[in-house]
């Protein structure tokens, strides 16, 4: 079966979230995310935020992550590698790695839209690190 989504009509109905944080709610974010349907594994994702959101994880699989419209930058933390600082721009996409804790930090905001393979795994704390002990 094919699925058609209006992104545009979807983003046109969706608010921009100010001072997002980790901890922030699923009923915080009501109106400025959406899930736009499935897609193998996962889920298609949108959302429009400003803030700091969560560290999270997807052991099932690679997220693809599109950069709509703003900018941010996407925290990772791979291995024992040092946490690595990416700077995104509208019309940039990243591949997020399998297992990879990551985040996204947009003081000025960001329209996302992400394939995501579920389940997630978030730490809903505000951490430097998300492999180190709490």
């Amino acid at each position: 079966m094919t699925t058609i989504i209006d992104l545009t009509a979807e983003l046109a109905n969706m608010t921009m979230l100010h001072g997002r944080t980790p901890q922030t709610t699923s009923a915080d974010r009501v109106g400025s995310s959406a899930l736009l349907g499935p897609y193998r594994d996962g889920t298609l994702f949108a959302g429009k935020f400003s803030g700091k959101g969560a560290w999270e994880r997807h052991r099932q699989g690679d997220e693809l992550v599109h950069v709509l419209d703003g900018s941010t930058t996407l925290d990772i933390a791979t291995g024992e590698e040092p946490i690595r600082s990416l700077s995104l721009r509208a019309g940039m996409i990243a591949i997020v790695p399998q297992g990879a804790w990551h985040r996204f930090r947009s003081p000025e905001g960001v329209t996302l839209m992400t394939a995501t393979p579920l389940p997630t795994d978030h730490i809903r704390v505000d951490v430097d690190d998300p492999r180190q002990p709490a």
